[in-house]
């Protein structure tokens, strides 16, 4: 799922618009690529929708807003997931390690917007460790138990796993969602992605109905 910024405000009416968006049968190829083999969720009883980003990449800077305000309509069967990739380069492995500190230390629905400003809009370079030492410092949070959690071993392990899933997944470019284990996003733009996503969603419901 690549996109343009050019397709930015487009997508905004698009995503105002799914709710009352006819349905429609995807195509293999177009709307969605097949996961295989199929992918295990972490989320019993639920339908898991992956988000597959990098604090790192521009368009998921854009996306960020948009998927937050869809996610947080999300019936309760369904729960979305952000998985950040490194695709092994060492500056966005820094920000994953971001990514799961701020999530252990509950900060990630205050903070994310600011990362994503501070990194795509204020070139304030997070990706290097002290730098983001100081910009932490700013924003509030408690420093040493961010170092502490930062370079702990779990986070570690949540960055490889991250990894390991994104292989799996067959990720090649962020941001990219995944359905059920089972769905690769398509789409040309945001609303579109979001639209197909509602779909699959529908049919993974069905599927486990069966």
């Amino acid at each position: 799922m690549k996109f343009d910024r050019r397709h930015f405000i487009g997508s905004v009416f698009a995503l105002a618009a799914l709710s009352t968006a006819p349905a429609f049968a995807q195509t293999a190829g177009r709307d969605y690529t097949a996961i295989v083999p199929p992918q295990p969720s972490e989320e019993a009883g639920k339908i898991e929708v992956l988000e597959f980003f990098s604090y790192g990449c521009p368009h998921c800077a854009d996306f960020n807003p948009l998927l937050s305000a869809w996610a947080a309509k999300l019936p309760a069967d369904v729960v979305l997931k952000k998985v950040p990739v490194t695709f092994g380069r060492a500056a966005w492995a820094n920000i994953a390690r971001l990514f799961y500190t701020l999530e252990i230390l509950g900060e990630t629905a205050r903070l994310e917007a600011d990362v994503f400003r501070a990194i795509q809009n204020e070139r304030v370079n997070l990706f290097d460790e002290k730098t983001l030492n100081e910009w932490i410092a700013k924003k509030g949070v408690d420093t040493k138990k961010f170092a502490d959690t930062f370079s702990s071993f779990g986070v570690q392990s949540r960055v490889r796993r991250a990894d390991q899933m994104a292989q799996a997944y067959k990720i090649t470019g962020v941001p990219a969602l995944a359905v059920d284990g089972k769905y690769l996003v398509g789409g040309k733009d945001f609303g579109e992605a979001l639209a197909i996503t509602d779909k699959l969603i529908a049919r993974a419901r069905a599927e486990r109905k069966k």
